[in-house]
């Protein structure tokens, strides 16, 4: 089997200035290792790095990309714009899985984020690009969602059959 390469991204100007540490983007980084991927964790500021660091990793051959943070209302949150122009494909129904969750789970405030999930084309081929929240809670909903989806959307992108 080829090396399956994926990206974390994590989106906070306050902990790319060393004011607190990322407490997210390792979480997500060693799910991903659990399940086999090779990862390439960057810790950039709000804004075009977001970007700049999502084009990287797919121009590297990452066929996952997740970003944390920089999902909700807050004036220098900008994830989603940073991330809509590299998705061919919109997955509305994962975006509404990720904010469901968060709900269930108690934290009403989980229906303002702004995250999305969709499809990029990248070096390796088709990618599957997903924000989720900055919070500790948010991410662990969030690789809950995706626990149950990951590998069905990496089949369905190599052209496995439903």
């Amino acid at each position: 089997m080829s090396e399956r390469r994926a990206a974390v991204v994590t989106c906070s100007t306050r902990a790319a200035q060393g004011i607190y540490t990322d407490a997210t983007g390792p979480v997500i980084a060693a799910w991903l290792r659990e399940r086999g991927w090779t990862v390439d964790a960057r810790l950039v500021a709000d804004g075009p790095a977001v970007g700049d660091a999502i084009g990287d990793a797919l121009a590297l051959g990452c066929r996952v990309v997740v970003t944390t943070g920089g999902t909700g209302v807050s004036p220098s949150d900008a994830t989603p714009e940073q991330t809509r122009p590299y998705l061919t494909t919109q997955l509305s129904g994962v975006e509404e899985a990720l904010r469901a969750k968060g709900v269930a789970a108690g934290v009403a405030t989980a229906v303002l984020s702004r995250g999305l999930a969709g499809i990029a084309d990248g070096a390796a081929g088709r990618a599957f690009v997903v924000n989720l929240p900055g919070s500790r809670g948010g991410v662990a909903d969030g690789l809950d969602v995706l626990d149950g989806i990951l590998e069905h959307v990496m089949a369905q992108l190599d052209g496995g059959s439903h």
